[in-house]
């Protein structure tokens, strides 16, 4: 398309074209797919030790409470459960490093290779470069949670039985609505990870360095879970964005417990909102030279 064909676009195609751009250039990058491909083996490992373990043999469906990792001791009874165990095994650390590496990368990544200002030569503007970033690193946020669940599923289809499902409250349901709570509880994982896509992106835009950028918001993820484990700490602890990530439990009750994952889906908000604008004040002020 020539340049006075893409003058003459209305702004919303513009638009749409700059995040379309950035996003088949996000999921091109070999970085990307072995990310990807790392989260899809999660499931694999954790529905080939289970089967090791238990030799195929099935265990009280409610032989455990509601915490994410005793999903495992049911997954024997039903495959299904493997999605839930997969993602409270991934979102701890597998998931948001992934979504670090990809939001601290998103700016300095380009400034690193030099491809920066170009970007910025074009007609597309620092703050609709840095939406288009930002909404494309929450794309790889529920792509990189439906690997995990799909991986998931399609490795407990084949290595356990797959039927009704008794949630953790004791209530049975069938298999149709298990897998509707399965994708709601992906939707909760996804956007669990709000908050680090917008730290990320605001790490992004302090520095040159695009590993610099990915180190320092792993880092961050790393040190905001420890200080979530400290009993002393109790009185910040609930702003801080790892603590309510393991609410999506609660979609497995019946009646639903809204409370934790309503301040869960919050507190992302609050994130987004925080270091999102932020991220806006740095990028918008800034010298480009790279």
């Amino acid at each position: 398309m020539s340049q006075a064909e893409a003058a003459v676009r209305p702004p919303a195609l513009r638009r749409l074209s700059l995040f379309r751009n950035e996003t088949v250039t996000l999921f091109r990058r070999w970085r990307t797919l072995v990310l990807l491909g790392v989260l899809a083996a999660v499931p694999v490992l954790v529905g080939i030790a289970v089967k090791i373990e238990t030799g195929g043999g099935g265990r009280g469906a409610g032989a455990h409470g509601g915490d994410g990792p005793a999903f495992v001791g049911q997954v024997t009874n039903n495959g299904l459960f493997l999605v839930f165990a997969s993602l409270a095994a991934t979102l701890p650390f597998f998931l948001p490093m992934a979504v670090g590496v990809v939001a601290g990368d998103s700016i300095a990544g380009e400034a690193s290779a030099g491809t920066l200002r170009y970007l910025l030569v074009a007609p597309a503007g620092r703050t609709r470069l840095l939406l288009a970033k930002f909404t494309t690193t929450l794309v790889f946020c529920l792509a990189a949670t439906l690997v995990v669940a799909v991986s998931a599923l399609a490795v407990g289809a084949l290595l356990f039985p797959l039927g009704e499902v008794t949630l953790i409250s004791g209530t049975t349901v069938s298999l149709g609505e298990g897998l509707v709570r399965a994708l709601a509880i992906a939707g909760v994982v996804a956007a669990s990870l709000v908050g680090v896509a917008a730290l990320g992106l605001f790490v992004s835009t302090l520095t040159g360095s695009g590993i610099a950028a990915m180190a320092a918001t792993v880092g961050l993820l790393i040190t905001v879970q420890i200080l979530d484990q400290f009993p002393q700490l109790h009185a910040v602890q609930p702003y801080l964005f790892p603590h309510y990530w393991l609410s999506f439990a609660d979609l497995l009750r019946d009646p639903v417990y809204g409370d934790q994952l309503w301040r869960n889906l919050a507190l992302q908000g609050l994130y987004a909102a925080v270091f999102g604008s932020a991220a806006w004040a740095r990028f918008t002020s800034r010298d480009v030279t790279a």
